[in-house]
């Protein structure tokens, strides 16, 4: 059987400096054995002079760059017109997407759930648009995992500005999208 330990936090901080470890910034930790734990000391590399008495093991390594959240290239201006421009559509692919687009707006605070309906098998949630109190209603395509894999390839190409194979491309192999949704098509 496995035997685990406790192994203490990183603390950010230079234990003879005291000076903040920045992100990115490579340093020594060095673990010294308390019985059921390891107590972790971290060293700049300016305060690096080997590992102290009693170490009971060290190592260099680098402070963790936070992630940061990758800007999306349309507002929710645009958000809510897709979402809005796909009201009428029945192509299943399209019915995917806007239910999806709806639980990003809800996420977003710029739609409510208002309660559902269910007529035979299909279940509909009823959706008011919080700026001018509109009603909406959004079919639930109850997703499996796989389209809500192909769904969400397809939201992120669209929202990160490339708008793939999604869109249809009217008679045109050169059609372009606008902010607007439309389908523009070049001479």
């Amino acid at each position: 059987m496995a035997q685990q330990w406790e192994v203490g936090s990183r603390t950010g901080q230079c234990s003879t400096s005291g000076k903040s470890l920045a992100e990115g910034e490579e340093f020594y930790a060095v673990l010294f054995d308390e019985g059921a734990t390891f107590r972790r000391v971290e060293y700049s590399l300016d305060a690096w002079d080997g590992p102290p008495d009693g170490a009971y093991c060290f190592f260099k390594t680098r402070v963790p760059v936070k992630e940061k959240k990758k800007r999306l290239l349309v507002d929710n201006e645009i958000l809510l017109n897709f979402f809005q421009r796909l009201s009428d559509e029945t192509e299943l692919v399209r019915v995917q997407f806007r239910f999806v687009l709806a639980l990003i707006l809800m996420r977003k605070r710029l739609i409510k759930y208002d309660g559902t309906k269910t007529e035979g098998e299909v279940e509909t949630w009823q959706m008011i648009l919080v700026s001018d109190k509109s009603v909406h209603e959004v079919v639930n395509p109850q997703l499996t995992d796989d389209q809500i894999d192909g769904v969400s390839e397809q939201l992120t190409a669209i929202l990160h500005g490339d708008m793939g194979e999604w869109v249809d491309r009217a008679d045109d192999d050169d059609a372009d999208v606008s902010a607007d949704g439309q389908v523009d098509a070049t001479d």
